[in-house]
């Protein structure tokens, strides 16, 4: 198939997303398809430029910056984004080009419209991976009220559903979010995160160089925003600084990683490191001198998801230690396939007692890494995913 894979995060970027687009995207020319991959670029010189990379061609669009700015700023270059990229499109040689499939990632929810003008100029079917439930989960962190930001985010957020014949969410209880929706030949189903496999070339961060060396590390490798709620993390490193054999190590950027910084230092908690974010090809090289990866989630959300990073611990090995959302489905994953500890009560206590059961029965659970990259293996493949995918594309009308 030939097939246009349209999404706002790609390498050079560092995030989640564009790794998770990066490996989708190979995926997809591992099994034979024409992949082309649209994305925005702000700050290029050109209108357009096209690259290929590992069988993949990259169409990178100019578009107005979207990242690390104030949120009014990111709507309005959100919102412009879309049309930026289709003008720019076509301009470009693909302006007439045909598809058999349009695949597109959220967030943002702004990608609608260029995934429409795609998908009727080629008579094709649509998939919309959706990861993050917006604007829902801003009202459930109190970020938002239902006023008029709301209902212009829920118009959009509608529009993009609208446009989507096959919905792909993350968890069995995104489902219900959808019911309204799954009607008239469409349809919502789970799509799991995947990541493919990476080998160990090391990493620039040296635990054995830091103060840290010696002990059980607890890693926590990623964005350190609203949405992860990580305030309870830092309670738990202060709960736990008796535990000389315990550290924690924090990676990562995000809105929150310099208030987090100095609530660290302001506490002294010297069981505590923190480092600016390292290349994903680093992260195996990183979580080889680990003991236990770290998920947070701010407990006043709703909606479920089972973060990326879950799956970089599975897949290196490590147990986790959760603290989530009361009905999360990660919870019920973690306990069935016996791969580390959950809490969803929000209390310092209640997760020092879970952080302490997991450290403390490492030594006698020699098949808990192995349990960690089966299940990785077995559910998040990008090979599962793209198989996935691609038979919804292809289903009859």
């Amino acid at each position: 198939m030939r097939i246009a894979l349209i999404a706002d995060a790609f390498p050079p970027m560092r995030t989640s997303g564009a790794v998770q687009l990066r490996d989708l995207s190979a995926e997809f020319v591992r099994q034979g398809h024409q992949t082309t991959v649209l994305i925005p670029a702000p700050g290029l010189e050109e209108p357009w430029r096209i690259e290929t990379w590992n069988g993949v061609r990259i169409v990178r669009l100019r578009s107005p910056k979207t990242k690390d700015i104030s949120y009014v700023r990111r709507t309005i270059g959100e919102f412009l984004m879309q049309f930026s990229m289709l003008r720019n499109l076509r301009s470009t040689a693909l302006a007439t080009e045909r598809w058999d499939g349009v695949v597109w990632y959220s967030p943002t929810i702004f990608l609608g419209p260029i995934a429409r003008a795609l998908q009727n100029t080629s008579s094709c079917r649509s998939y919309l991976i959706i990861r993050d439930i917006f604007p829902e989960w801003a009202v459930n962190m109190g970020l938002m009220g239902r006023g008029l930001p709301y209902l212009f985010f829920k118009t959009i957020e509608r529009y993009q559903y609208s446009v989507a014949n096959v919905i792909g969410v993350q968890s069995q209880s995104n489902q219900a979010y959808f019911h309204s929706w799954d009607r008239d030949k469409r349809r919502v189903e789970v799509l799991q995160n995947w990541l493919a496999e990476a080998p160990n070339s090391g990493c620039t961060i040296s635990i054995r160089s830091t103060p840290l060396a010696g002990r059980k590390i607890l890693v926590y490798a990623g964005n350190m925003g609203v949405a992860q709620g990580m305030g309870v993390l830092l309670d738990l490193a202060e709960n736990l600084r008796q535990r000389t054999d315990i550290g924690f190590l924090f990676v990562g950027r995000g809105s929150d990683a310099q208030r987090l910084r100095a609530d660290a230092v302001a506490r002294r908690l010297d069981n505590a490191l923190f480092f600016d974010e390292v290349d994903p090809s680093e992260i195996p090289g990183l979580y080889a001198q680990c003991h236990v990866g770290l998920v947070a989630l701010d407990p006043r959300h709703k909606t479920h998801n089972i973060p990326g990073k879950f799956l970089s611990y599975m897949q290196s090995g490590l147990p986790v230690l959760a603290n989530v959302n009361p009905g999360n489905d990660l919870v019920r994953l973690i306990e069935e396939e016996r791969v580390g500890r959950a809490c969803t009560s929000s209390s310092a206590s209640e997760l020092q007692r879970q952080a302490e059961i997991l450290v403390d029965g490492l030594t006698g659970d020699e098949d808990v890494r192995s349990r960690c990259k089966q299940l990785a293996n077995r559910l998040f493949s990008p090979e599962t995913a793209v198989r996935q995918i691609v038979e919804a594309l292809q289903a009859p009308p």
